[in-house]
């Protein structure tokens, strides 16, 4: 292995991203990239495959790497010449790099590019690159096969839940009269009937600094899984505790469509809102209700008042009207999605452990003091 001192703008030249307010996006197929990742789609591409992008400020030291065309937004960098660099290692180096860049700049709110590039390197021959990437992509190869099927799991319990207690085509519905939209037997109920907002506040100083911690930047769109979370120490501000099986829902810009179901013990940050069922057996139901496309809606039409930053109301949440059927179908439904829930939590837990492994490799190959 061949080894070439530089500066990692010998390597890789980056640039900062594009504005792309959401009004001015057309549904497409186009991946919208910030410094947290995929946030939505756009019919156009500003950068084309393969890229690599970086968080500019927001999540830094996360580095993500496409294959197929992309718009990267204007909180993050990305790769506009590789200068022979392999792509897919470019992406782990970058980590590689950040990971050092982080720890000698924490006082620093964001990456500035043009310190990036002057920071002294050292990077492999070609052939070494191809065979660095290949050992740490097999993890990323997982990863991505676990999350797709994350994906269809959570899919197939929101086409029951859309079946069920949207179509209202439920086990039994034939037989079943329905009064004024609701099936003979099912009791109208508010959320705030059945469900509870947590606010349990606890100090930095009382949290174990290993604990779980979610803000809204862990929390992805459109997804029931919160398979992301931080460490307590990065908590600079009295936050509320979570357990296990509670609901966050992203309260800050609602529309955003951040819920999902808590898989750990933990804290969160105060622009989450946190639910958890009166009863046990309300649990699949509520998190299909609060992570639907009707509610979400709902909560982002009806937001506070007179706050500069649009916000989710409990208030108002609570007031949304369920049909809550009998124990037995309830029964039933838990009989399908609790299995998916539990499903979801070991392919999440699965990931976290494949990103370590690779976490803990990515600096030994990049000092050379492994070999792929």
């Amino acid at each position: 292995m061949i080894w070439r001192n530089c500066r990692l703008g010998d390597v890789l030249t980056l640039k900062r991203g594009h504005d792309l307010p959401g009004d001015t996006r057309i549904d497409g197929d186009i991946p919208v990239v910030s410094s947290s990742g995929i946030t939505g789609y756009h019919n156009e591409a500003k950068a084309k495959a393969p890229g690599v992008v970086t968080g500019r400020y927001g999540t830094l030291g996360e580095v993500f790497y496409l294959d197929q065309d992309y718009w990267p937004l204007n909180t993050a960098l990305y790769v506009i010449d590789f200068k022979e660099t392999h792509p897919r290692f470019a992406a782990y180096f970058l980590k590689n790099v950040l990971r050092h860049y982080q720890s000698d700049k924490a006082a620093v709110p964001g990456v500035d590019r043009n310190v990036l590039h002057e920071i002294r390197v050292s990077i492999p021959d070609t052939e070494s690159q191809e065979k660095i990437a290949a050992v740490l992509s097999s993890y990323d190869g997982l990863v991505e096969n676990n999350m797709r099927r994350i994906k269809l799991l959570e899919e197939s319990a929101k086409l029951l839940y859309n079946e069920w207690f949207v179509s209202l085509r439920f086990p039994g519905y034939e037989h079943t009269r329905t009064v004024k939209g609701v099936p003979e037997g099912w009791d109208g109920v508010d959320l705030g009937d059945v469900c509870d907002e947590i606010r349990e506040m606890v100090a930095p100083q009382e949290v174990d600094p290993e604990t779980p911690y979610i803000g809204l930047e862990h929390m992805p769109r459109r997804s029931i899984t919160l398979s992301t979370w931080g460490k307590a120490e990065e908590v600079t501000s009295s936050k509320h505790k979570f357990r296990e099986g509670d609901i966050l829902f992203g309260r800050i810009r609602p529309y955003f469509h951040k819920v999902g179901l808590a898989l750990v013990d933990g804290v969160a940050s105060s622009d989450a809102i946190i639910l958890r069922p009166k009863e046990k057996r309300l649990a699949s139901l509520l998190l299909l209700v609060v992570s639907s496309d009707r509610f979400v809606a709902e909560a982002s039409q009806k937001m506070k008042e007179g706050s500069k930053m649009p916000r989710a109301d409990w208030k108002i949440m609570q007031e949304y009207a369920i049909a809550l059927p009998p124990h037995a179908l309830l029964d039933t439904l838990n009989s399908y999605v609790c299995p998916i829930t539990q499903q979801l939590k070991l392919l999440t837990m699965e990931n976290r452990r494949l990103k370590d492994a690779r976490d803990i490799l990515l600096p030994k190959l990049m000092n050379g003091e492994m070999e792929a």
